[in-house]
């Protein structure tokens, strides 16, 4: 009984995880793509790249979904277990350092504005987001080399990336020590100071609107959220199993957590640029509205009543 209580909860979270996330993140591919083809900024170029990493997340999660329906066992041809694993866990440590990354830059440009002008080349956060790639990316090659490795590789497939040998977690669990820092208690302590500096500075200018800080607000608990919330549990889970040279229990649990990143990073966007606001003339469903309102004006209440839009409305 609580083997199926398990299996519910954990089938459950991807569900609802997927039926959130991806529809959220689809329309924030949209509206950062538009943003950066007109204007890019540093920040929407970060923000894409976390958009494009949650996607990746969730395009795979279908794969975790039939493996918890299939009681966690791992049906699938096994060389997908190691891209399922290695894009499941790169893509949550991606996104730790980009929500950093974004900070960083917003932090510099409300405290060294003039650095920042310099700064403001779509070079620069490319570089950025191409360095936080490979860097997880990098550390996640694990994955590959844990089960396929002729000296780790165990020949129980039947779980995927559980279920660790002895020869297994000797090599693994000092890298996740690694992650542990890396990946969670840096960020995290770097995006601290970063929003708590910038909200300390927004309210010392008072010509600054509400508007602005407000969002600078948001931004830092959305993104506090991600880290304690979605990040730090399952980063813990690093730092404990390392002291107690096992995989917690609980880990599994964990990695719901990071699951649900995916539904909280859209909570980020919004705050995040005026494209996501109504009330701005750059927002995309103020413009999807306006659009729809003339296309159904021309197609059917105009042409019935004999009326079109005014001119401002067009």
């Amino acid at each position: 009984l609580l083997v199926t209580r398990k299996l519910s909860i954990i089938l459950t979270v991807y569900i609802i995880s997927f039926l959130i996330g991806l529809p959220a993140n689809l329309v924030a591919l949209y509206a950062f793509s538009i943003k950066i083809h007109h204007s890019p900024l540093p920040t929407d170029i970060l923000l894409l790249n976390l958009t494009v990493s949650d996607l990746l997340f969730l395009i795979i999660l279908p794969l975790k979904m039939h493996e918890a329906a299939s009681g966690m066992q791992w049906n699938l041809p096994n060389f997908m277990c190691s891209i399922t694993s290695f894009t499941f866990f790169s893509t949550i440590h991606t996104s730790s350092l980009l929500l950093m990354a974004i900070a960083v830059v917003r932090y510099v440009g409300a405290a060294f504005p003039v650095i920042y002008q310099h700064l403001k080349k779509p070079v620069y956060p490319i570089i950025i987001s191409a360095v936080i790639w490979l860097t997880s990316m990098g550390h996640c090659s694990i994955t590959f080399i844990i089960q396929h490795h002729p000296s780790l590789s165990s020949s129980d497939s039947s779980m995927c990336y559980e279920n660790f040998t002895e020869k297994q977690l000797e090599v693994l669990l000092p890298l996740r020590l690694e992650f542990f820092f890396l990946f969670c208690l840096v960020p995290l302590l770097i995006t601290t100071f970063c929003y708590m500096r910038l909200i300390l500075i927004l309210y010392s200018r008072p010509r600054i609107s509400w508007m602005q800080k407000r969002k600078a607000i948001g931004m830092a608990l959305g993104t506090l959220a991600v880290f304690l919330i979605c990040v730090g549990p399952f980063n813990f889970s690093f730092l404990l199993g390392y002291f107690q040279g096992q995989s917690p229990v609980w880990r599994y649990y964990t990695l719901l957590l990071s699951t649900l990143n995916t539904c909280i990073d859209p909570i980020i966007f919004y705050f995040s640029s005026s494209i996501f606001h109504f009330t701005s003339e750059k927002s995309i469903f103020r413009n999807l509205f306006w659009s729809l309102r003339f296309i159904l004006c021309e197609k059917f209440w105009c042409r019935t009543l004999g009326k079109s839009l005014p001119v401002e409305e067009k």
